[in-house]
């Protein structure tokens, strides 16, 4: 970093873990509230990830003291409850950011958006996502998400099946297409893992950070599901050079180029022809399989996504009240760009940083806070 564009100190939760293991990519300390227990959010540095030093674990009884420089939001129930209850109302002044991961469920098209206010800056990880809320007056932007995988980590193709990455799909049901797998895996050979999976037959989790190189060895990705978000597992898989086949819903009909990088349709029958003949014709499996990579370095690089984040953080930063009518970085209701592209980056280089060395106590603090 350099003296003009400095280290930024930014509060958030652990709601998603891979996505806050691409989080950790970018150049800033993320401070992680944490309890007793880790659940909804409070699990700090908790999961299989290698958590770089600049991801640092704050009891959420002292987040009241801690001086950052930005909130980002990523629940509807940290969003409404638990920042009257953990931030002061002097941090609830700060520039602050909402990352929506999902698309509505209440409604596709009339669900208003759970954030309300002007200051606050949504982000969406899909243009789908934003697309189908109703954000009101509330500027927006798309980060696509970005994906880095481990050295080597390349698809092979070997297996003649297809693997299916979801999780707690038994539970979750038609939403996330159990039926439509129940109904492809008599035609097609196919694995199941996730979380929960071996109550349909498959294989248990897969720990995130050995997915890719688990995933490379099969033929082609099938995602059977409805309506949910664009998964990470998918951009993984692209990244990896898998084929991918799934149902032209949601941001699955962009992010997979018919006859390119795979297939997508809302005919079942015709994706399980289309399996079929992957399993048949290992070349043309290979040829969808360079097409997949090359979609996944132009559109999910963690580059891309570092520059894309670093742009949104520095212009909400700009100015203390946020993203707003009126304020810098605001493009009027209902949009706010970010900017930067690039294909390749890495982490942050190991080691604590000077700034994450131990959380900033407030200079800030309010009468309020000083009275609980």
């Amino acid at each position: 970093m350099t003296a003009a564009s400095p280290r930024l100190r930014i509060l958030t939760w652990h709601v998603h873990g891979s996505y806050l293991w691409y989080l950790s990519h970018l150049g800033h300390d993320l401070f992680l509230p944490t309890r007793p227990g880790g659940e909804n959010g409070y699990g700090g540095r908790a999961g299989t990830f290698p958590w770089p030093a600049n991801v640092v674990e704050v009891p959420a009884g002292e987040v009241a003291d801690l001086d950052v420089d930005v909130v980002v939001f990523q629940s509807v129930r940290h969003w409404l409850e638990d920042q009257h209850e953990l931030l002061t109302p002097v941090q609830r002044t700060l520039p602050r950011i909402y990352v929506e991961h999902d698309p509505p469920r209440e409604s596709p098209t009339d669900t208003r958006h759970p954030v309300d206010d002007p200051d606050v800056l949504v982000v969406h990880v899909t243009a789908f996502n934003r697309l189908m809320w109703d954000n009101g007056a509330v500027p927006t932007t798309v980060v696509d998400h970005g994906v880095a995988l481990p050295d080597g980590v390349r698809w092979t193709g070997e297996f003649e099946r297809g693997l299916v990455v979801v999780n707690h799909l038994a539970r979750r049901g038609r939403r996330l297409g159990a039926d439509v797998f129940e109904a492809v895996r008599r035609e097609v050979p196919l694995d199941l893992v996730g979380m929960g999976s071996e109550e349909l037959g498959g294989l248990g989790e897969v720990k995130p950070p050995g997915l890719a190189a688990f995933a490379a060895r099969y033929r082609f990705l099938f995602n059977p599901i409805r309506w949910t978000s664009l998964g990470l597992a998918v951009c993984e898989a692209m990244m990896a050079g898998l084929p991918v086949v799934g149902l032209a819903t949601t941001e699955m009909a962009a992010a997979v180029e018919n006859g390119v990088s795979g297939y997508v349709d809302t005919d079942v029958d015709r994706l399980v022809a289309r399996m079929q003949g992957l399993l048949r014709d290992p070349g043309e499996a290979r040829r969808l399989s360079d097409g997949a990579r090359r979609r996944a370095e132009q559109r999910y690089s963690i580059g891309r996504f570092v520059d894309d984040w670093d742009a949104v953080l520095r212009r909400v930063t700009a100015t203390r009240g946020g993203p707003g009518p009126g304020r810098a970085g605001a493009s009027g209701p209902g949009t706010w760009p970010a900017s930067g592209r690039r294909t390749s980056g890495s982490p942050p280089a190991g080691g604590r940083s000077p700034s994450a060395t131990a959380p900033r106590r407030s200079s800030s603090r309010s009468p309020a806070a000083d009275a609980r």
